[in-house]
């Protein structure tokens, strides 16, 4: 695993344990309100290579290589139709699941998906992202789905 990847898995430790803290101070519901408010700056550096690109999927299939790196086997598949660029974007393994049971969440989800799609909802407004299948809920893959208007 390169740094760069070693320092990715290790800001997602910091997530957890920084929304750990949060909650414990504040509760839950105020500790994601300001997880959405620290980190930002950070989704839209790493994700506005992919949305810049022509579509949706050729951009998302240029971070395979990276996210099989940090253990997170991906196929992002082209689902445009009708005047809607978009993607799915397929998680077959998730090392978010046991990082969240470190820090004593039964799931990731809400800590790092659900912030992750808040944060390209707000910072790329024309960009619908939602999440349509979770490992942590016993499906076999998490399933992130992405549309804008063609370009």
């Amino acid at each position: 695993m390169n740094i760069h990847n070693t320092s990715f898995l290790a800001v997602t430790h910091q997530k957890f344990d920084v929304y750990k803290k949060l909650s414990e101070q504040s509760g839950p519901e105020q500790a994601w309100v300001q997880m959405l408010r620290y980190y930002p700056d950070e989704q839209i550096k790493r994700m506005m290579p992919f949305l810049d690109k022509s579509s949706l999927a050729e951009g998302f299939a240029l971070g395979i290589p990276f996210l099989k790196s940090i253990g997170i086997g991906a196929v992002v598949v082209d689902i445009s139709n009708n005047g809607i660029d978009g993607a799915l974007e397929i998680h077959k393994q998730c090392p978010y699941m046991k990082i969240s049971k470190k820090y004593g969440f039964a799931e990731p989800c809400h800590i790092i998906c659900e912030i992750e799609m808040e944060i390209i909802r707000r910072a790329f407004p024309g960009i619908k992202a939602e999440i349509i299948s979770r490992k942590a809920y016993d499906s076999s893959v998490c399933v992130f789905k992405y549309e804008r208007r063609v370009r």
